[in-house]
């Protein structure tokens, strides 16, 4: 028996993220105004705020700060005893930072980090998401009514993470934390990319090898429409209002995702997923293996056959030095 398979479903879903932004009056003005996320409460120099079906107090923190980049990531587990077994995995492979206070609408954490330095914590305290009279919805498996500015999202998605070592990322998140590797990409013997799964979805974490060699750094974070002509109507609005779209609408071959990147105003790159992409439902799925050929030059990357820009394989966050402006001023256009 696998390792893996011994802590299967141990990690519930991504339960929250946090971004470090260069320009947070820039990112509050994308996440509330054009993606109508509403605001759950704010901290010092950060700001929470959720999609309308997101069941905690909050999916994302907005924090300032000097580079955009990846503050934490939350991974709520499935009960209290699965979150103190995974804090024993963590420590014992060398990756665990010890247990936190918490933050605002979330318990006590136990914080770890990635081989590369991705920073995270394990969560199963949170403080359930409670509408206002105003605010409930009649759908009563929503937890608040559907904003009525932008193009709302329903929650919170997955994140791609950049790593030194895609196959020393992978073996970490298959044998501490228990995900499924759904798809890779291989360049000969070197893993290129990993998709992976704790659930149904076909990725809640996906990771890419940083051709820079940096260490720690986001690709991107996702946020799921469900419906993919909301990817349309949320590149007209980015055409609008001076939003960078990076690339798309299109379809991924990898994950069978609809996809739409844009950059918001703080630095990061954002992905908007216009559907659910293959759902895995098989206890022995056997992982699908690309060629980086086949990946790059046919369906892996886009279906419809739009062409990634370069920086789409290299750009990262924090950027790298090279990297530094080449998504600033390009990001925040004509504000109202």
């Amino acid at each position: 028996m696998s390792v893996s398979s011994l802590v299967r479903h141990e990690i519930a879903h991504l339960a929250h993220a946090e971004l470090f932004t260069a320009d947070l009056g820039g990112s509050l003005w994308f996440f509330q105004t054009l993606l109508g996320m509403r605001e759950t409460g704010r901290r010092g120099d950060s700001v929470y705020l959720r999609c309308y079906e997101d069941p905690y107090h909050h999916s994302l923190k907005l924090t300032a700060a000097d580079q955009p980049g990846l503050g934490m990531l939350g991974w709520r587990t499935t009960s209290r005893d699965a979150f103190d077994r995974r804090a024993v995995a963590l420590d014992e492979a060398g990756l665990g930072t010890g247990p936190t206070d918490g933050d605002l609408g979330v318990g006590p954490t136990f914080g770890f980090t990635s081989p590369d330095g991705h920073p995270m914590e394990l969560v199963w305290d949170v403080e359930k998401y409670r509408a206002s009279e105003s605010l409930r919805s009649p759908i009563l498996t929503r937890p608040s009514k559907r904003p009525l500015q932008g193009i709302p999202p329903r929650r919170l998605d997955h994140v791609n993470l950049m790593a030194s070592d895609v196959t020393e990322q992978k073996t970490l998140f298959e044998q501490t934390l228990g995900f499924g590797t759904r798809e890779t990409v291989v360049d000969g013997p070197t893993e290129m990319g990993a998709w992976m799964s704790v659930n149904a979805l076909g990725h809640e974490l996906a990771i890419m090898k940083d051709a820079t060699g940096s260490r720690g750094r986001l690709h991107h974070l996702a946020f799921w429409y469900g419906i993919p002509q909301h990817n349309t109507d949320f590149a007209e609005i980015c055409r609008d209002y001076g939003v960078r779209i990076e690339a798309g609408p299109d379809v991924h071959g990898v994950t069978q995702g609809a996809f739409l990147y844009v950059f918001e105003p703080g630095g990061n790159r954002i992905e908007l997923f216009g559907n659910t992409g293959i759902l895995q439902f098989e206890p022995d799925y056997e992982t699908r293996v690309w060629d980086l050929k086949e990946f790059a030059t046919g369906a892996g990357l886009a279906i419809g056959g739009t062409t990634m820009p370069p920086e789409f394989m290299i750009y990262g966050t924090p950027p790298t030095a090279e990297q530094a402006g080449m998504v600033t001023g390009r990001t925040a256009g004509a504000r109202t």
